[in-house]
């Protein structure tokens, strides 16, 4: 393929027997884009099992050659008219519909849903295309395959056209066409069948040329979630891929759900014939910005004045294929761009059955092969958009232990509720647990934990600064490094809650979202405490020689004997 050329990505899809690996061995052979001696290979070999030669065989043969070292991908095969460039990509199930929904390959553009002339339209064929709707491709071809199995009837062509336009617009998803083929014949593939004089349109490869590029995503409002941060000598460059928008040095950013804002310093590469001064969507890079505070994986870069929403809370759309039901108040994992976090799903606002559109309001549960209208709660604020805005940033799988058994779009935030013991101030949070109480169980022996205090507290509100197991200064500051949030305390008042890079030391005691002391004495010390925090988080032994360098356990709290009758305790230490 040229690297000048355009590349359109289109997703092929289809109940099982209904001929797609017919049809997507049609199209390599017609566009001469199959591997040299490929097919003679596959006559070949049917010849030897004595089985008619088949199409379908044909993507046998680029598995064969990706076996010998040949970069061929077996899932994304590729083929090209003298137009353009294609990329397939060959989804054979709804596993591999959800797990690509964060991988990329829904980056797909356009699908080709193949439907079998004889059996005609099944439970699978609708949610499939359910799924394209939830993958927000809207530039769908019907393939009325195996049209030779009913002698090309004309009739029985627009029964089934008009049968699955009334399913697919309810989905707001209306097909470019309806292709009436035989894809083991070659008939309406590469060139017109005399067999369907009756069909007006184009055959398959003179139709998907026509197919429009979407738009220029890199004049979207910028997205660049975070992967990962890498430290090079003085330099921690913040890597990722830009899913929309554009970004150059200078620029000044926000980083949600912390809500910092800073400058883009630099724009790294790998060498120096890689260095550009402006990245845009598609893109993976390295940046560094001017202000040096704790960044993590899953929060997203956007520029000032077009921000993502920032809530514990949304409503979605989802389809479930586990091999458990989905219920309301379990624990799952929900995989958002590159934000993992755990959540609830906390209604089930109603159930849908994806082949009928049928649907029963206030369930309690969602079956395998179902859609659902549902609300998320998650356990910290997450960045994100509503899909209709951002695709990358607005869709979502369900992870329930260790399988992908979801996934879903974002339709609108909710309000953030439940956020548990903290301070806020518009957009900025600390998720505070200084009101912990800490106590011995003479029951069972063990150091316990009970949190006495789950009050929001805003500015202008007063504290209590003592309780049973923990003693606070009148005036102090606290240090919350995960969240980006710093709360100035005076007189036991909230003074002012602020961004973690607008902060300086005061010189008053500091303590961490936790209630313990951190070994801090004036600015140098602190902006190290906040450099050596960068990338410990995901590192057990790291985090623990930090916290001991720097956190003090006992000096504002300290254990006291009890009985575990006399609270409700949270959870043992």
């Amino acid at each position: 393929m040229s690297e000048n050329r355009e590349t359109l990505k289109i997703v092929v899809v289809g109940h099982v027997d209904h001929g797609k690996s017919t049809v997507i061995g049609r199209l390599l052979y017609d566009t001469n884009s199959l591997p040299e001696g490929a097919v003679e290979r596959v006559k070949r070999i049917s010849k030897e099992k004595g089985k008619p030669f088949e199409y379908a065989y044909l993507l046998d043969a680029f598995e064969e050659e990706q076996k010998q070292g040949i970069t061929i991908d077996t899932t994304q095969l590729q083929f090209f008219t003298p137009k353009r460039d294609y990329v397939i990509i060959d989804a054979p199930g709804h596993k591999e519909f959800l797990k690509n929904m964060i991988s990329g390959a829904a980056s797909a553009e356009a699908a080709l849903l193949v439907i079998d002339a004889r059996e005609g339209i099944k439970e699978q064929s609708k949610r499939h295309g359910y799924i394209l709707s939830l993958l927000g491709i809207q530039k769908v071809y019907v393939i009325v395959n195996k049209m030779d199995l009913i002698d090309y009837s004309e009739e029985k062509y627009h029964a089934i056209k008009e049968e699955f336009n009334v399913f697919l617009n309810t989905l707001q998803v209306t097909p470019l066409d309806y292709i009436p083929i035989s894809a083991f014949y070659g008939e309406n593939i590469a060139s017109y069948s005399d067999k369907m004089p009756w069909y007006k349109g184009r055959p398959i490869l003179e139709a998907i040329d026509e197919i429009p590029k979407d738009k220029d995503i890199s004049h979207n409002p910028l997205r660049f979630p975070i992967q990962d941060v890498y430290k090079f000598d003085s330099r921690r460059i913040i890597v990722g891929r830009i899913e929309a928008g554009t970004l150059k040095a200078g620029d000044e950013i926000r980083i949600t759900p912390g809500n910092k804002t800073t400058r883009v310093k630099t724009i790294e590469a790998w060498s120096p014939k890689d260095q550009a001064d402006v990245v845009t969507a598609g893109q993976s890079v390295g940046i560094t910005v001017e202000d040096e505070f704790f960044n993590k994986r899953g929060e997203i870069i956007s520029h000032k004045k077009a921000v993502p929403l920032v809530s514990n809370r949304f409503r979605a759309n989802i389809f479930w294929m586990g091999k458990n039901d989905l219920l309301t108040n379990k624990k799952y994992k929900i995989k958002l761009a590159t934000t993992e976090v755990e959540a609830e799903v906390k209604s089930i606002l109603r159930v849908i059955d994806a082949s009928t559109l049928s649907g029963k309001e206030k369930a309690l549960r969602v079956k395998i092969n179902d859609v659902a209208e549902i609300i998320v709660e998650t356990k910290d604020r997450v960045a994100f958009d509503e899909f209709r805005h951002s695709k990358a940033t607005g869709r979502f799988v369900i992870v329930d232990g260790y399988d992908v058994a979801g996934g879903g779009i974002i339709s609108r935030a909710e309000e953030a509720v439940n956020l548990k013991g903290g301070f806020v101030k518009g957009d900025y949070y600390l998720n505070s647990r200084i009101f912990e109480e800490y106590y011995y169980s003479v029951q069972d022996n063990s150091i316990k934990n009970v949190q006495t205090d789950n009050k929001l507290y805003y500015v202008g509100d007063e504290i209590t600064t003592g309780g049973d197991t923990y003693a606070y200064p009148d005036s102090f500051d606290i240090i919350g490094i995960k969240d980006g949030v710093a709360v100035k305390i005076r007189n036991k008042t909230v003074e002012d809650i602020l961004p973690l890079q607008e902060y300086t030391y005061s010189n008053l005691p500091l303590i961490n979202a936790r209630g313990f002391g951190i070994r801090v004495n004036n600015q140098e010390e602190f902006d190290r405490l906040i450099e050596e925090r960068d990338g410990k988080t995901d590192n057990i032994k790291k985090d623990v020689e930090f916290s001991n360098q720097w956190f003090s356990l006992d000096q504002y709290k300290h254990i006291k004997f009890n009985e575990d009758s006399v609270y409700t305790i949270e959870y043992n230490i």
